[in-house]
């Protein structure tokens, strides 16, 4: 829509298109409610976006350009009498600081010769190789199955005496097996295959029993998406990657764990399930002192810890129990670990509430800005907005994100994460499949805060085959190099070596700070009582705020609390949701947040003569709307009764195959959980829908 075409009455102004604005734009829409959604960025999501490769590199040279110095208009010819102006802010420069790239690939692609010479070499190599293998395998057959044997015999001789047999370890990959090769990616190809490629800006993964996902489903927002189930979860520890078993079947097929360990560890998850006595008592002590006395080792200590409960070594115990039942709750509901990644990335999300708002009526103009806002000086009311253009609009209710706000009106230094984005040619730990989707937990070690990874492959539709992309976040101590860069070394190789090494290669590397839109207070003084303001993403690392926002919202439960408060460095979206529901419930206390949008074939248009007006509801017209109409109906077609009569016969007389149909689908609502144990067979992600079962796993 023109800019001059804009209504200048609305009952709802948001500036900014982040996950919060966009959450409260479609609920509001969704009741009936007149909403003008602006941002003055080109692209939606603010700093939830994602970009293509390409789209990435223009952000780059546009953060790293400097900030033009803000033009402060006289509008004061738009105000009457008894009202005042609030200036905003037109730059979001303080957001993102300290941007760094940095690319290790060649920056040439090599010649076709050349190329098709390494693949033959290779295709030779690779039928040595398998020649000896099988030659090797043949003789050291009979061998092997006479050390099993033995080994068997020795193992149950030892547990017949007490004795605890040793932890399987992992086989290393014998010499003669070569590594699957890696394709050689220069930076032209980055570029020309830059869109495929959905890099976002914040690192963060969905509970499948988490707030956002309950609100996706419920408002049927789900279905404008697609999702993908974290595939594994990993550790770092002591310079090597390990699995974490998370699930009952990966407790019993994991080779890190002797036998002893893993029925210490299922005792442990079981007795976690419910709040004991044992556990009362040790509230407001440290969690890690808990697990001590349960006579856990240090291996299922680091495990249950950072991977599980993902908290500190000092929280409290309380909280750490918290942390792990809701990780055991959202086990096994979609597969085989508690996490789901949007496809496409994550800027998705608020896209999705976007549409949403747009189909029930929302306007939406990018490239498009609010200076000031109108104030009524006796009732503290924000009672209009001017925007870019001069037009000034008038609306009940003004929601917009923190970076809109002069500095001068931030109560709190504003605090910052550290973020890196790598582009990697192979996953930090190789498996049978090249389409896992990790998430990988470094504990903190030296001084250096707890960082956590999540490396995607090119089945989450975030980048090219042959490459993987991988986020690093952590709460920042120095600039984003300072705090990751060591990490990155150790995990992976950043330049060419003479020695043979199996890292993972960096092809190309960005480090940037982001604020922590949460960590910043707002005064209240100086704001008008209807304005609120949505943060930006957030580190969720045990910050009290967070946890009071979720109190003025009520009793949420247990779980939803410690899960904002208790999970370090894994963030998370609970606290967007609860904020855009906060916001919600100040502005409409009478409406419900997020009401289920009606299903397309539920939908009942103008031109079904079928449906009377109080069927159609707000689609009907009045009589005198439509003489054309009125005239039809008072003068009907003799073909047209003749085609009612029979549709009235088919109602009264259906069709059995009809009724065998609806009492098949009867049974299978009666019987959800057949259904869903077969979506739970598949690691793939099903798509999160209304209809997906609430019944635990």
């Amino acid at each position: 829509m023109a800019t001059e075409d804009l209504p200048s009455d609305f009952d709802i102004v948001i500036l900014g298109t982040g996950l919060a604005e966009s959450v409260v734009a479609a609920a509001c829409s969704r009741v009936g409610q007149r909403v003008l959604h602006l941002d003055r960025r080109s692209y939606y999501a603010a700093n939830w976006a994602s970009f293509t490769f390409n789209g990435l590199l223009t952000w780059i040279q546009e953060q790293n350009e400097e900030p033009k110095p803000e033009e402060v208009r006289d509008w004061s010819g738009l105000t009457e009498e008894g009202e005042e102006l609030i200036h905003l802010s037109q730059a979001d420069s303080a957001s993102i600081t300290n941007l760094q790239v940095f690319s290790y690939a060649s920056e040439e692609e090599e010649e076709e010769e050349a190329a098709n010479t390494t693949e033959e070499e290779k295709a030779a190599d690779e039928e040595v190789v398998k020649e000896s293998s099988e030659t090797e395998s043949a003789d050291s057959k009979e061998e092997e199955e006479e050390k099993e044997g033995a080994g068997e015999e020795e193992e149950q001789a030892n547990q017949a005496e007490g004795e605890e047999p040793e932890a399987d370890q992992p086989h290393p990959s014998s010499p003669g097996q070569s590594e699957p090769s890696r394709e050689k990616i220069s930076y032209a190809q980055l570029v020309k295959e830059g869109r495929r490629f959905n890099i976002d800006l914040v690192s963060k993964l969905m509970f499948s029993r988490g707030s956002l996902v309950d609100l996706l489903i419920k408002s049927n927002v789900s279905r404008y998406a697609e999702f993908k189930n974290v595939t594994r979860i990993l550790t770092y520890r002591h310079g090597n990657i390990e699995q974490v078993p998370c699930s009952r079947a990966d407790v019993f097929a994991s080779r890190q764990l002797s036998v002893v360990e893993k029925r210490k560890l299922m005792r442990f998850l079981t007795s976690c399930v419910e709040e004991t006595e044992e556990q009362t008592a040790y509230h407001g002590r440290p969690y890690l002192e808990f697990l001590r006395d349960q006579q856990l080792g240090d291996n299922l200590q680091h495990f249950l810890l950072h991977s599980i409960a993902m908290v500190a070594e000092d929280t409290p115990t309380e909280e750490g129990l918290a942390s792990t039942r809701h990780f055991l709750r959202s086990l096994g509901r979609y597969g085989n670990t508690p996490f789901l990644f949007p496809v496409y990335g994550l800027g998705e999300i608020p896209q999705c509430f976007c549409r949403m708002s747009a189909v029930f009526g929302g306007i939406y103009c990018l490239r498009h800005s609010v200076h000031c806002l109108i104030v009524d000086r006796d009732a503290n009311r924000c009672k209009a907005v001017i925007d870019s253009r001069g037009q000034r609009i008038s609306c009940s209710h003004v929601v917009m994100e923190t970076s809109y706000l002069d500095r001068s009106k931030v109560a709190t230094p504003p605090r910052f994460l550290s973020r890196a984005v790598l582009i990697t040619d192979s996953s930090v730990l190789p498996s049978e499949s090249n389409q896992q989707i990790s998430m990988v937990t470094v504990p903190p070690e030296g001084g250096s805060p707890a960082v956590k990874m999540v490396e995607l492959s090119s089945s989450s539709m975030t980048c090219i085959p042959g490459t993987y992309l991988v986020h690093l976040t952590c709460r920042s101590v120095g600039s984003a190099h300072q705090d990751l860069s060591p990490l990155v070394t150790r995990m992976f190789r950043t330049t060419e070596s003479q020695e043979e090494d199996r890292r993972p290669s960096v092809l190309w590397s960005l480090y940037f700070n982001m604020a922590d839109g949460m960590a910043s207070q707002v005064e209240g003084q100086p704001l008008p009582s209807n304005v609120h303001i949505c943060h930006g993403p957030d580190s969720a690392l045990g910050h009290e705020d967070a946890v009071q926002q979720v109190r003025h919202l009520g009793s949420p439960g247990p779980h939803r609390w410690y899960c904002v408060k208790g999970y370090h460095g894994l963030q998370l979206f609970f606290f967007c949701c609860f904020q855009a529901a906060s916001i919600f419930q100040r502005i409409l206390p009478e409406e419900e947040f997020c009401p289920p949008a009606p299903n397309p074939e539920d939908i009942v248009y103008d031109g079904d003569n079928s449906s009377t007006g109080e069927d159609r509801g707000d689609m009907g017209q009045d009589d005198g709307q439509n003489p054309e109409q009125n005239q039809n109906q008072e003068n009907p077609d003799p073909e047209q009764n003749q085609n009612q009569e029979n549709r009235n016969q088919n109602q009264e007389n259906p069709d059995p195959e009809q009724n065998q149909n609806q009492e098949n689908r009867n049974q299978n609502q009666e019987n959800p959980d057949q259904e869903q144990n077969q979506n739970q067979g598949n690691p793939e992600l099903q798509r999160v829908g209304p209809e997906e079962s609430p019944s635990s796993s």
